[in-house]
């Protein structure tokens, strides 16, 4: 890896670069597979821009995100062009290539539905501005939390979420609210124009239903799959 020289400008990673010198290849297509590793190199990237660094090779960038230098270079495929014979990868370019195909920097908006300590945590964190993803408003059923202020918004009636998503232009819904059935949240979104569902509810949403693009976050599930590995090693050790 080599450090910026001191006359290159400063990266400030919370200003989202414009996404220069793009370089993904014209109508290709990526597979899922590639498409689920993405932000992990996003992250990584990220870091190194973070420590000044521009350049780093595919052996280096491997071990980074936990997959094979073999891997990674069928990945960076997708992105041809990118990678030089005995000088890797520049950081800045490749980080705006994955940004690019991650919908990174579109500048969408985004309203957090549910202001318990998880719609709380997610509006509070900076975890959608560092994805090009801006809150625009909170909305909760209870009584006891609207007016309140969660992340410089005061949380609205949920009864207004509709009106405000459409007058607004907002692009992407986040469901945390605890105990509402898929039939709830359906109709909760109907209407809203949202492009796009980020579901932490323990209801499961079907992406058919609403007609866009949904993610089901299931915590639960990825403890037990954290349990089940810890089970096996016990099992092992006796």
């Amino acid at each position: 890896m080599r450090r910026k020289d001191r006359e290159e400008p400063e990266f400030d990673i919370n200003a989202i670069p414009g996404i220069a010198g793009r370089n993904v290849r014209s109508g290709a297509e990526i597979p899922q597979s590639v498409i689920n590793r993405l932000p992990r190199y996003f992250r990584c990237l990220r870091e190194l821009l973070n420590r000044d660094i521009v350049k780093v090779s595919s052996e280096q960038l491997s071990q980074a995100v936990d997959v094979t230098a073999c891997q990674l270079r069928a990945d960076m495929k997708y992105f041809g062009g990118l990678g030089q014979r005995g000088y890797g990868y520049n950081v800045m370019k490749l980080y705006n290539s994955i940004s690019e195909v991650l919908g990174v920097g579109k500048k969408y908006t985004a309203v957090i539905v549910g202001a318990g300590n998880l719609g709380k945590a997610l509006a509070q964190s900076r975890l959608f501005e560092q994805r090009g993803v801006w809150i625009k408003g909170v909305f909760d059923i209870s009584k006891k939390k609207q007016g309140t202020t969660v992340a410089d918004s005061e949380v609205s009636d949920v009864s207004a979420m509709r009106g405000f998503c459409r007058d607004n232009g907002i692009d992407i819904a986040v469901i945390c609210c605890p105990s509402r059935s898929a039939e709830e949240l359906y109709s909760l979104i109907e209407g809203t124009g949202v492009k796009g569902v980020w579901n932490f509810s323990p209801s499961e949403l079907d992406p058919a239903v609403l007609g866009v693009p949904v993610v089901n976050i299931c915590t639960g599930d990825s403890l037990m799959l954290l349990t089940h590995e810890m089970s096996l090693k016990e099992n092992e050790k006796e």
